[in-house]
């Protein structure tokens, strides 16, 4: 997954017209851990994609979309299919139908067991959090909090936060995000 995800990025910037070292000056990220995620060389955190995708004015679901369609999507069944990798710390999948100019952005996110990684972040928007299955472990500025399947949280994305799996079972909840447009 990362190869392809590392060749998605360097698309999208090479399209845009962007260097390296413009993205890495929004993102706060290295030319070279950049560079190394784009060849597939290095692996990248949820944390980093999404900086990146604000870099590249995209949604983070924009390098997990199956296949861009045309329709206007306003149902969507599960998938029924099984986890997609266990190498990855975390699936991050799209839920949202293709509408234009969406106000909102539902993802499922996985986490894998033992997922400590990263340092809190910020985005624009607001954030709401469903935990479905596992413990999820929130850190929201200087308060950490274990949310349990049925818990939600309703937040202010500019707050620096951050997820993790501290348990050996792995966690899955519902993200939505504001779409602000700057």
């Amino acid at each position: 997954m990362e190869s392809n995800l590392g060749k998605l990025i360097k698309a999208l910037r090479v399209g845009k017209k962007k260097t390296l070292k413009q993205i890495s000056e929004k993102t706060e990220l290295s030319i070279s851990f950049l560079s190394q995620v784009e060849r597939g060389k290095s692996s990248i955190t949820l944390e980093s994609l999404k900086k990146i995708s604000e870099a590249l004015e995209v949604s983070p679901s924009y390098f997990f979309a199956d296949e861009p369609t045309q329709s206007k999507t306003l149902l969507r069944r599960g998938s029924h299919e099984p986890e997609r990798s266990h190498l990855a710390p975390f699936v991050y999948e799209d839920l949202s139908g293709d509408l234009a100019n969406p106000s909102m952005e539902p993802i499922l996110v996985t986490l894998q067991p033992h997922d400590e990684k990263g340092t809190p972040f910020v985005h624009k928007g607001q954030e709401f959090v469903y935990v479905l299955e596992g413990v999820l472990t929130l850190l929201l500025g200087d308060e950490e909090y274990d949310l349990y399947p049925g818990d939600s949280i309703h937040m202010e994305s500019s707050t620096p936060h951050n997820w993790f799996n501290r348990t050996s079972e792995r966690v899955r909840f519902l993200c939505v995000n504001s779409m602000h447009k700057a």
